[in-house]
C-alpha cells in the first residue's frame, strides 16, 4: 500500500531557539501520569521556561485534585526539580476523561484551554496488546477525535502533537515516516463499537484488525487516519516511537516506572521466574530510552509549529539502523548484569535461555514455568498457605505468548526526519535535548536499566544489594546440585529400563 507522504527533512539554522519557543507557553498533556507522560512533564518544567502545563486527570474514587497532585509529584521523576519550591506552581491538573463526551470538561476547564493553551501532546492511549475492540477503539480512537475537536476550539493553538507508535502497521516490514491509508474509516469503526454488543464484536475482531496482530496496532493506524483528517487546520505532528525503555539519563539512569515490554521481561527473568521465552537471538531489538522519545517530542513539536506546514509531518523515533542490538546479544548483557544486580527476593536462580523453536520452548516452559509451580502450589497447600505460583505463572506464559510477536521478527523503520532535528538547533542545545541513539553504549544502559528496575519498579534499596548478591551465589549452587540431580535421576531411570528391556529378551 502505498504512503501518501513525502518526507521532509529539517535543516534551519535560523529559528528560535528551543528555549525561545517554549517560553511562557501553555502546553496541555494528556497521559501526563504515564511513563512517557512522567518525563515529558519533568522535562519541560526542568529544561523550558513554560508558563503552565495543564494535565488531563481521570476522577478516581472521590480523590481531590490537590491529593492527586501531591501523589503525582512524589514521583522519582521529579527528583531533580524538587529543590524549586515554587517549580511545581506551573502545573495545573484538570478533571476530565478521555472516554467521556467533551472529554468530560467542565464548561470553565474548557474555557481555559480555548483561551489560554497553545501547545498540545495527546500522550494517553490504551497500550494494552489483548484489550477488547470496544475498549481500544473508545480511547485510542475516539479519544483522539475528542482531542482533535478540542484542538480545534483553541484560539491560540501553535501544534498539536499526537503520539503514535511504529508498530502502527506491524503489517509491513518497513515502516517509513509518512502516513499510511487505514483498513477502515475511523467513523465507521467508532459507531460500529458502540452499538454491536461484545460478543459479537469478540466474534469478528480477528477478523476485523487483520492482517493487525493485535487491537493496540490496528487501533493506533486509525488513529492516524483520523489525525490525517485535520491536515491543514492546525499544524500537526505525529510521534512514532518504537519499543520505550528505561531512561538513558534523565530523570535518572535507568528510570522506569512499569513493567511493561522488555522491563516485565527484565524482572521477571531477573527473579527467576522467567526461564524460557521464544525469541530469534539473531533478530534486532529497535528499543528507545524514554528520554531520547521525549527529547524528540519537545523538538518535534518545535519545528513543526514553527514550520506551520500544512501537510502532517511524521516522525519515527526509533534507531533505524543506528547502534543496532539483538535480541541475544541483549540477553547476554543482561545476564551478566543481574548477577551483578540481583533483584531480592527471587523465586530462584535467574537461568533459563530465549528459544528459536516452538516446540523446544513449550517443553521449557512445561519443565521450568508449570511443573515446579504446581509442587510448589502443592507444598504450600499442604503446609496449610494459600497456593499463587501456578496464577503467576498462567500470567506470565499469557504475556509472553502476545510479546512473541515481536521478538521473532525485525522491522525497519526509516528515520531521517527524526534524525534531522538535531540539525536544527544548537550544540549547546543539542547537549540538553539530546536525540541521538547512537551515543547509547548498550553495556552500561542494560547495566543502569536493571539497577533502575530494581530500585524504581520494584522499590528494593541499592542498600540490600550485598545480601541479594549472597542470595544469589546460594541459588546458583542450589540450582546446580538440582540440576546434577535430576540429570543422575535421569540417567538412573534410563539405565534401569534398558536393564529390565535387555533381561526380557
Amino acid at each position: 500500500m502505498k504512503a501518501r507522504r513525502k518526507v521532509i527533512l529539517l535543516y534551519n539554522s535560523e529559528m528560535a531557539t528551543v528555549n525561545d519557543f517554549y517560553y511562557d507557553k501553555s502546553i496541555f498533556i494528556t497521559g501526563g501520569t504515564g511513563f512517557i507522560g512522567k518525563v515529558l512533564v519533568e522535562k519541560l518544567l526542568r529544561c523550558c521556561d513554560v508558563r503552565r502545563i495543564y494535565l488531563l486527570i481521570r476522577p478516581r474514587g472521590g480523590q481531590g485534585m490537590k491529593l492527586r497532585m501531591r501523589q503525582y509529584i512524589s514521583s522519582r521523576a521529579f527528583d531533580n526539580i524538587r529543590a524549586d519550591p515554587h517549580i511545581f506552581n506551573k502545573l495545573h491538573m484538570i478533571r476530565g476523561d478521555l472516554l467521556s463526551e467533551n472529554l468530560g470538561l467542565s464548561a470553565q476547564d474548557k474555557q481555559i484551554l480555548q483561551d489560554d493553551c497553545q501547545i498540545i501532546f495527546h500522550c494517553a492511549a490504551q497500550v494494552k496488546f489483548d484489550a477488547n475492540i470496544r475498549d481500544a477503539v473508545n480511547m485510542n480512537v475516539a479519544g483522539v477525535q475528542r482531542m482533535l475537536e478540542l484542538a480545534a476550539t483553541l484560539n491560540r493553538v501553535e501544534v498539536f502533537v499526537h503520539l503514535s507508535t511504529t508498530y502502527c502497521r506491524a503489517d509491513l516490514p518497513v515502516l517509513e515516516e509518512v502516513l499510511y491509508p487505514a483498513k477502515h474509516q475511523p467513523s465507521d469503526v467508532i459507531h460500529a463499537t458502540q452499538w454491536m454488543d461484545l460478543d459479537t464484536l469478540s466474534l469478528m475482531e480477528k477478523k476485523l484488525i487483520a492482517p493487525q496482530p493485535n487491537t493496540y496496532s490496528y487501533t493506533k493506524s486509525l488513529a492516524e487516519e483520523l489525525v490525517s483528517q485535520y491536515a491543514g487546520k492546525f499544524p500537526i505532528a505525529i510521534a512514532r516511537p518504537s519499543i520505550v525503555t528505561a531512561s538513558l539519563k534523565e530523570p535518572h539512569p535507568g528510570w522506569v516506572d512499569n513493567m511493561n515490554g522488555p522491563t516485565g521481561i527484565i524482572v521477571g527473568a531477573g527473579k527467576g521466574v522467567i526461564r524460557s521465552m521464544l525469541c530469534d537471538h539473531k533478530q534486532e531489538v529497535d528499543a528507545m530510552p524514554v528520554d531520547l522519545v521525549v527529547n524528540g517530542c519537545i523538538l518535534l513539536a518545535y519545528n513543526t509549529a514553527l514550520q506551520r506546514p500544512k501537510e502532517i509531518l511524521v516522525f519515527n523515533l526509533a534507531r533505524s539502523d543506528k547502534n543496532p542490538i539483538t535480541w541475544g546479544e541483549a540477553v547476554d548483557l543482561a545476564r551478566s548484569n543481574v548477577a551483578e544486580y540481583p533483584f531480592t527476593m527471587p523465586l530462584w536462580y535467574p537461568g533459563g535461555s530465549p528459544k528459536t523453536n516452538k516446540f523446544h520452548h513449550y517443553i521449557a516452559v512445561l519443565f521450568t514455568h508449570l511443573l515446579p509451580a504446581y509442587l510448589v502450589d502443592f507444598y504450600l497447600i499442604l503446609a496449610g498457605h494459600k497456593p499463587f505460583l501456578v496464577a503467576i505463572h498462567k500470567r506470565v506464559n499469557y504475556g509472553l505468548r502476545i510479546l512473541q510477536y515481536y521478538t521473532v521478527q525485525t522491522w525497519r523503520f526509516t528515520n531521517e526526519r527524526y534524525m534531522s532535528l538535531s540539525n536544527t538547533i544548537s550544540k549547546e542545545e543539542n547537549e540538553v535535548f539530546y536525540t541521538n541513539p547512537e551515543v547509547i553504549e548498550w553495556n552500561s544502559y542494560l547495566r543502569n536499566y536493571i539497577k533502575g528496575a530494581r530500585e524504581f519498579c520494584c522499590g528494593e534499596n541499592p542498600a540490600t544489594l550485598p545480601q541479594a548478591r549472597q542470595l544469589h551465589q546460594r541459588l546458583f549452587y542450589m540450582d546446580l546440585l538440582l540440576k546434577i540431580f535430576l540429570i543422575c535421576t535421569l540417567l538412573y531411570f534410563v539405565s534401569y529400563v534398558s536393564l529390565k528391556v535387555s533381561s526380557i529378551y
